[in-house]
């Protein structure tokens, strides 16, 4: 049985005019499904982010906005589908992608100063067991300055607040100098001053011809945060400009009960299975 028309209709994605995808998109997705233990996670995901926007990736709990971060970073598998940034290969390209993880996910016991995380954005400049020299410490200690972290250059992390060690992780993305910057809730667990110093980082970001993807949970500041957003529930459901896309019709689709995904399609098995026992009961 075909679940194609359990789906909730996505709204048109924006792909360059004469061609599927466009090259100098920072990321295109190609039909991509991410799948664990043979269960789908993310369905036929297939879109182009533009260039030198902010752009929100909302979504409910288990929705596959982690996972889509990770899987155009290669840490874990695709079923199917293909990724590029700028044009090209991932790896090709990792060196033009900054990524920023949940906080959670990070072992803030490991001994280290908030300097030497920083420096491992230079690292892809400098080369794996080099001496970094003045001018990449110079880089990292004006990335720790823009986050208001300079201070606190030679802490230890695991003697930071959560928001100042999301504000050095941050600052690592900044060091790295990247085009596509990738942040995985970097808003999550940080207090008002925090949220608002990252944002106007953010902005800063774009305005300096930075394309920038954030997993955001918080739909009261989408509005005032992103200029595009992708409504995402196991697939794209809509995608686009802010103020068109982000609409209570589009949020239904996204987060409403019966329309989510995961409960039409078991509905849909639900039914498939009575079918099958009643055809089954009157042979």
């Amino acid at each position: 049985m075909s679940l194609t028309n359990t789906r909730p209709e996505a709204t048109p994605l924006p792909l360059s005019q004469g061609e599927e995808h466009s090259e100098s998109s920072p990321l295109s997705i190609h039909d991509m499904t991410i799948a664990y233990h043979r269960k789908p996670v993310l369905w036929d995901i297939d879109l182009d982010l533009p260039e030198h926007h902010l752009i929100g990736i909302i979504g409910p709990n288990g929705a596959g906005k982690s996972t889509l971060l990770k899987s155009v970073l290669g840490l874990i598998p695709r079923a199917s589908g293909r990724v590029l940034v700028y044009g090209k290969p991932f790896d090709e390209q990792r060196h033009r992608v900054a990524y920023v993880p949940q906080r959670e996910s990070v072992d803030w016991d490991f001994p280290v100063s908030a300097l030497d995380v920083v420096l491992m954005g230079r690292y892809k400049r400098v080369g794996w067991c080099l001496p970094i020299g003045r001018t990449h410490k110079k880089i990292a200690m004006e990335a720790l300055d823009k986050v208001g972290m300079a201070d606190y250059a030679r802490r230890q992390i695991s003697q930071l607040s959560g928001g100042q060690q999301q504000r050095i992780f941050l600052a690592r993305a900044l060091a790295q100098d990247a085009d596509l910057y990738l942040m995985d809730e970097p808003f999550a667990g940080v207090d008002a001053a925090t949220e608002k110093a990252i944002i106007a980082l953010l902005k800063d970001l774009k305005s300096s011809g930075k394309t920038v993807a954030v997993v955001h949970h918080d739909l009261q500041t989408v509005g005032s945060y992103f200029d595009t957003v992708i409504l995402l529930n196991m697939r794209v459901v809509a995608y686009g400009p802010t103020a068109e896309v982000f609409t209570e019709e589009n949020l239904n689709k996204t987060y409403g009960g019966k329309l989510t995904l995961l409960t039409d399609a078991a509905e849909a098995l639900a039914r498939n299975q009575a079918s099958i026992h009643r055809e089954t009961k009157s042979e």
